[in-house]
């Protein structure tokens, strides 16, 4: 690997934007720290951690169990 890479002519990726979407959610602190914790596990960061829970929740097309 070199030490250094000239990034100077460098061309954004036109369709980053577009894969994912910002939005405000409220989660409450007990499932916040839930996710943190499994997320330090994996190496991975907690809202990329729930955003994967959450695919595989709409992928398997898994029901909700209201209590």
């Amino acid at each position: 690997m070199r030490k250094q890479y000239d990034f100077s002519k460098g061309i954004r990726n036109p369709y980053a934007r577009s894969l994912k979407r910002q939005i405000t959610i409220r989660i409450d602190n007990e499932t916040i720290a839930y996710f943190q914790d499994q997320a330090t596990r994996v190496g991975l960061p907690y809202q990329s951690l729930i955003n994967l829970y959450l695919r595989d929740c709409m992928e398997s097309r898994r029901k909700l169990k209201f209590a």
